[in-house]
């Protein structure tokens, strides 16, 4: 088998986040994803789409054609943009975990106990991996799934993957942006570890054991301030599920071009905050430490997108893609030292 035949399945797939991760690699996935706009961005930049609800999708015809499992289920019910929701579904969440482990798929009935039906999505990837046996499975949430994926990872342990689990921050793989996500790397062919880190935020001298790491990317390199005249910073993920209002906010050009030309300015020395997918959340702290808004465009840059993009839909649609997406070089870097075992395998 080639790395062109080589089957990955992108649940919850967006706009294509972890499709330009595997891109960089030379690899292709087939997502899954309900949502129009996305399907349409992911159309656009020539990833491949089922449009389909992934709860409802048959596992049977996939059997046998799946090398990889890739899952980012909807982080609202948990994220702290959201109402937190989940966190009360958290049992019923566990439980979905243990009866699929057993044979025995109580979904339906569980979901509707759910304060937030969204949040039993999270168990879906483990019915597609029990199902399906891939070689290799990568998923990603916010941190407060994390016991979920723990959860998991026994399951997968028990069936012979090698699991690793733990939070990562974006900023540490060379994109501007400080977000912290959850975790889980799977294989059934060689031992899991964390993505080793590239970028620091004090990243020191060259040593012996190799050169220093490089510094983290600030979001004033990102955006090209002081190259171009474009605004800059807070990242709004806006639009509701179908659009809605834009909260891109009214904020004065020239309180933006101040910051642009203030070295001392946050933003020239970090990376941005995380950039949020939900309505009227800007990712906390920055709202009130910038005062400024960004463009869709933008947004997609601190996420790491390569430049042009095609994000189909109005601004709010836009921006909801873009907020809610994996960052592709995160998403590189946690398949990394995944991919080369398969396509070792494979050969």
């Amino acid at each position: 088998m080639t790395a062109a035949r080589t089957h990955v399945l992108d649940l919850f797939a967006g706009p294509g986040g972890w499709s330009e991760g595997l891109r960089a690699l030379g690899l292709r996935d087939v997502g899954i994803e309900i949502d129009p706009f996305a399907c349409a961005t992911r159309a656009a930049a020539g990833h491949t789409t089922i449009r389909a609800d992934v709860a409802a999708y048959p596992t049977a015809p996939l059997r046998g054609k799946v090398s990889g499992v890739i899952g980012s289920a909807p982080c609202q019910p948990f994220s702290a943009a959201g109402l937190r929701a989940g966190s009360n579904d958290m049992g019923l969440c566990h439980q979905a975990l243990d009866d699929l482990a057993r044979g025995n798929d109580t979904r339906s009935a569980l979901r509707t106990a759910c304060a937030d039906a969204r949040s039993l999505l999270v168990v879906e990837p483990l019915r597609y991996v029990l199902d399906l046996r891939p070689d290799w499975v990568a998923l990603e949430e916010v941190p407060a799934v994390l016991p979920l994926f723990t959860h998991t990872a026994g399951v997968l342990r028990s069936l012979g993957y090698s699991v690793w689990t733990g939070v990562l921050n974006a900023a540490d793989y060379g994109v501007p942006q400080t977000r912290r996500r959850a975790f889980l790397l799977a294989s059934r062919h060689c031992p899991v570890m964390p993505p080793e880190a590239t970028h620091a935020k004090a990243p020191g001298p060259d040593t012996l054991f190799g050169p220093a790491l490089l510094p983290w990317v600030t979001m004033a390199r990102a955006l090209g301030w002081g190259y171009t005249r474009r605004p800059a910073p807070t990242v709004t993920g806006g639009g509701a599920k179908t659009g809605g209002a834009e909260p891109f906010g009214n904020t004065s050009r020239k309180a933006m071009r101040a910051a642009m030309a203030d070295p001392g300015h946050w933003a020239w020395q970090r990376p941005a905050y995380t950039v949020s997918g939900t309505v009227g959340h800007v990712g906390g702290k920055q709202a009130a430490a910038s005062h400024l808004n960004l463009e869709p465009e933008e947004g997609a840059a601190l996420q790491s997108f390569r430049p042009g993009y095609p994000f189909q839909g109005n601004k709010g649609q836009r921006s909801l893609q873009i907020g809610n997406a994996v960052p592709p070089l995160l998403a590189a870097a946690a398949l990394r030292n995944l991919v080369p075992a398969v396509l070792e395998v494979a050969a």
